[in-house]
């Protein structure tokens, strides 16, 4: 059993418990769950950058990342220097974070904001709505033709874009619907936790260009970024490589400075 399936099983039994605890009526009464939702596919479109900076403070593969920083100081630094979105990892057991992380950011900020999650459940995007979304995150390594189709089209009658990773060809072909606003091609093979920019490369010319095109983890370096715009790639998902400094939001201004001149 790799690292996914156990927290996919985690993941279910977490979230039976969430449903027992809050139903669907509650989260729908949430005042968030009433916000217009911001768009990041227009904001990635209109965007030289396109960076998507976020916010994790653990991971399975790094360990701690960093424990000490407040959510709402990454959230406005990274407003400040100009990002496109903002992930916040919302799973606590293997990375950390929480719900609380995304209501935290949604008042900090007005950036779209992505909701990082292992969904497994059409109850998980109701949430991600109502704790102050724009994004959910699909994974396909994780969710069945029809599930990606259930999820996405749910998701976006909550006027929520979908972002949906994959890691090879058999799952983008899988997963390629109307439904889907982003195709985000992940980098890091989760069962080695190696990371190649020719993921990216490889299936760049299999996406669809009705898709705005994602790449994410292993982007460390400005370079990396400039190799996969000729790819198409109009997103760039980055965590680590700001998280890990003492300030992300002056870490992610320079490195956009750097990138646009």
């Amino acid at each position: 059993m790799n690292i996914l399936d156990k927290i996919v099983i985690d993941k279910r039994k977490e979230v039976d418990l969430r449903k027992s605890l809050i139903p669907t009526q509650q989260l729908e009464a949430s005042i968030l769950f009433e916000r217009e939702t911001n768009s990041l596919v227009q904001k990635l479109k209109a965007s030289k950058s396109g960076i998507i900076a976020e916010h994790k403070r653990r991971s399975p593969s790094k360990s701690v990342i960093n424990q000490s920083l407040n959510v709402q100081d990454v959230a406005k630094g990274y407003e400040n220097a100009g990002v496109c979105g903002m992930s916040v990892l919302t799973d606590g057991k293997y990375f950390g974070g929480s719900l609380d992380d995304l209501i935290v950011a949604r008042a900090s900020c007005n950036l779209p904001l992505l909701r990082k999650e292992f969904i497994v459940d059409p109850y998980q995007i109701i949430e991600a709505k109502a704790y102050g979304a724009d994004v959910v995150l699909l994974i396909a390594a994780i969710l069945t033709r029809d599930e990606i189709k259930q999820f996405s089209e749910l998701a976006k009658s909550l006027k929520l874009d979908v972002l949906l990773e994959v890691h090879n060809e058999e799952e983008l072909y899988k997963s390629i619907m109307p439904s889907l606003d982003m195709l985000g091609v992940n980098n890091r093979n989760l069962k080695t936790f190696e990371v190649s920019l020719e993921t990216s490369k490889q299936l760049s010319e299999q996406i669809p260009d009705d898709f705005v095109k994602v790449s994410e983890s292993g982007i460390s370096a400005v370079e990396a970024i400039k190799e996969l715009q000729p790819y198409g790639y109009k997103g760039f998902l980055i965590g680590e490589n700001f998280m890990k400094t003492d300030n992300p939001g002056s870490s992610v201004t320079e490195f956009i400075n750097t990138l646009e001149t």
